[in-house]
């Protein structure tokens, strides 16, 4: 067994963890000699020689900055054929177009950075136009579990070679859902992040306004971890790049709100209508599923292909359709001459009427914690998407094309099985931002499925299904001992800063808790000791880091925010109070928490009755 299959399926940890045992060279050079001329996926791989370079310049790194600085070392990794690399063709699936890439793009900059190696560049619908996978000079990308159906595109190649296990995430870009339609369709993540997170700079733009660099991976865990190596500041090579404000939870509730459309379509697809009935079974045991009129995004996701957003498309291939238009594939070529068709004006009419939409879609999040949806409400053969082009393609983003228009994020996560064999995805959705929340819930969504990853019999690894996770750098996480625990008075100062929670636990045994003196509502004081001290209940809660600073504010003295020791040995921030409001306090040690003495306070003004 080579040593290329072998490692099929692994994770980011699993790559991480042998790429440092001295052989990671010789295991991507077996690796890349798996990679058939055959295989439609990709567009161009790594030869022996690159492979050497790329790990060459790999120890020159670890030389400088040490392994442990490079979060992927020696990990394989596969792009898009529109994202460019240093000394690589770009071609967007069209010959007459490439160009050898002078730099690469942001993203693939900061990967490679971070340690990753690039393999290959995948196959995609022509200039990132279709939800399908089969409109490239190239070659159809066959579905990953069985070959007579699509793959989905235009992601086409990024999500097959995740799918099989060949590389453990892959880049694409999303527009109208091509990062989202061929996660769904093999089984696999499909993350979307908030327009602007990663740099589109170095990316041959489909729609420059709302184009988006999506990450592919097995598992949750891994998408999220790769979007946030790869994101960056505002990029100067990005005009739509922006600055993450680390305003938005980082988890959702143990049992959230999910928005679902009241009245859902399949387009005829019984085998996906009763599969998604099962998926919303599966949800509704963990979540409240709430319904809701799906209208404003049907609207907003047809101004998408029926509006003048296509110009943007004509926009980005423009010298190509006028001296070469027999090199752009037919279909493509269709669609991207309807761009010609709109005026300036039109374009307002769509942008007034794109922020009308996108604000009563906004307001269908202040009510829940995100929008649930199916991936694709249908799935079909290559053979019938030859005959129907443009009619199956618009099916495939039913639930997809409103995305960036109303400047959301969307998750794409394995749900179930269809009848057929063939998978079934859902998608999450939330506004700007709420990307690591998602992931919360993706992560819980995949360990209660526990599917196999993909298409290989990897399973889902254990580590994935922890339910606590470690804090993100976007939030603090709290220790809060009192009148902030829930269901207490002041716990609404956590939540409406976005605060979610995350875990009941203890301090380690050297503290002392005190009710303080005339303090409305009452509040406790916790006191670190030398002796005498005993392990006390307390909450933990991830705050937004914006929010981390208002929320503090509001802390009266003899309180504030220093390190807590936890039980287990981990030191988070939590509420210290000042030794000087101590004498005049109560020991309430011996309740082992704030929760315990007013309990007892409850039931001795109750006569016993708590």
């Amino acid at each position: 067994m080579t040593q290329g299959i072998e490692s099929g399926g692994w994770t980011l940890t699993q790559w991480c963890r042998v790429q440092q045992d001295g052989q990671g060279r010789e295991r991507l050079q077996a690796l890349a000699a798996t990679l058939a001329d055959s295989d439609t996926a990709w567009i161009v791989r790594a030869d022996a020689a690159l492979i050497d370079s790329q790990w060459a310049e790999l120890e020159r790194q670890a030389e400088s900055v040490g392994v442990k600085a490079l979060p992927l070392y020696g990990v394989p990794f596969a792009i898009k054929d529109n994202i460019d690399a240093v000394g690589w063709k770009t071609t967007a699936a069209c010959p007459a177009f490439a160009y050898t890439a002078e730099q690469d793009a942001t993203v693939v900059s900061r990967l490679r950075a971070a340690g990753a190696i690039l393999v290959g560049k995948t196959n995609l619908d022509q200039f990132a136009t279709g939800l399908v996978g089969t409109r490239s000079p190239y070659g159809a990308v066959p579905n990953s579990f069985d070959p007579a159906y699509v793959s989905g595109g235009s992601s086409a190649g990024s999500a097959s070679v995740v799918a099989r296990g060949l590389v453990p995430f892959a880049l694409g870009t999303d527009t109208a859902g091509s990062g989202r339609v061929p996660a769904g369709f093999n089984n696999i993540v499909g993350l979307k992040p908030t327009r602007g997170w990663l740099s589109i700079g170095g990316v041959v733009p489909a729609c420059r306004t709302l184009d988006c660099v999506s990450v592919f991976a097995l598992t949750v865990e891994d998408a999220l971890a790769v979007t946030e190596i790869g994101g960056s500041a505002p990029d100067e090579r990005d005009a739509y790049s922006r600055q993450h404000p680390h305003t938005a939870p980082v988890a959702m509730p143990e049992r959230p709100r999910l928005a679902i459309p009241a009245a859902l379509e399949f387009h005829g697809d019984d085998v996906m209508a009763r599969a998604f009935d099962r998926a919303r079974t599966q949800l509704a045991r963990v979540a409240e599923l709430v319904p809701i009129d799906y209208t404003p995004f049907a609207e907003l996701a047809a101004l998408l292909y029926q509006g003048p957003w296509v110009a943007e498309r004509t926009h980005a291939v423009g010298p190509l359709l006028i001296n070469d238009p027999d090199a752009i594939d037919p279909t493509v070529r269709g669609i991207i001459d309807k761009g010609l068709d709109y005026s300036a004006l039109d374009t307002f009419d769509a942008e007034y009427r794109r922020a009308e939409l996108s604000q009563r879609i906004a307001r269908v999040f202040d009510d829940v914690d995100a929008l649930v949806v199916p991936t694709s409400p249908t799935i079909r053969t290559i053979a019938e998407m030859a005959e129907q082009p443009v009619q199956y393609n618009s099916e495939f983003g039913t639930y997809t094309n409103f995305t960036n228009l109303a400047d959301l994020c969307a998750l794409a996560l394995p749900a179930v099985m269809r009848d057929d064999g063939l998978p079934a995805g859902i998608t999450l959705i939330a506004p700007a931002w709420h990307d690591r929340a998602l992931a919360d819930v993706g992560r819980r969504w995949q360990a209660l499925c526990d599917l196999p990853l993909g298409a290989t019999e990897q399973p889902l690894p254990v580590a994935d299904k922890e339910v606590i996770p470690p804090p993100s750098s976007a939030c603090v996480r709290l220790a809060v001992v009192g009148a902030h625990l829930r269901d207490m008075p002041l716990n609404f100062q956590l939540t409406t800063r976005r605060a979610t929670f995350v875990e009941a636990t203890h301090t380690a045994p050297d503290y002392r808790l005190y009710a303080l003196a005339n303090t409305t509502p009452p509040k406790p004081g916790l006191a670190r000791v030398e002796t005498n001290g005993t392990a006390i209940e307390v909450e933990l809660w991830d705050i937004p880091l914006a929010r981390f600073g208002e929320f503090v504010a509001e802390i009266p003295a003899p309180l504030g925010i220093g390190s807590l020791t936890l039980s287990d040995g981990r030191v988070v921030k939590g509420f210290v109070c000042e030794p000087w409001a101590l004498p005049a306090a109560q020991d309430v040690t011996e309740y082992g928490g704030w929760r315990g003495f007013m309990t007892a306070l409850k039931s001795a003004a109750t006569g016993g009755e708590a």
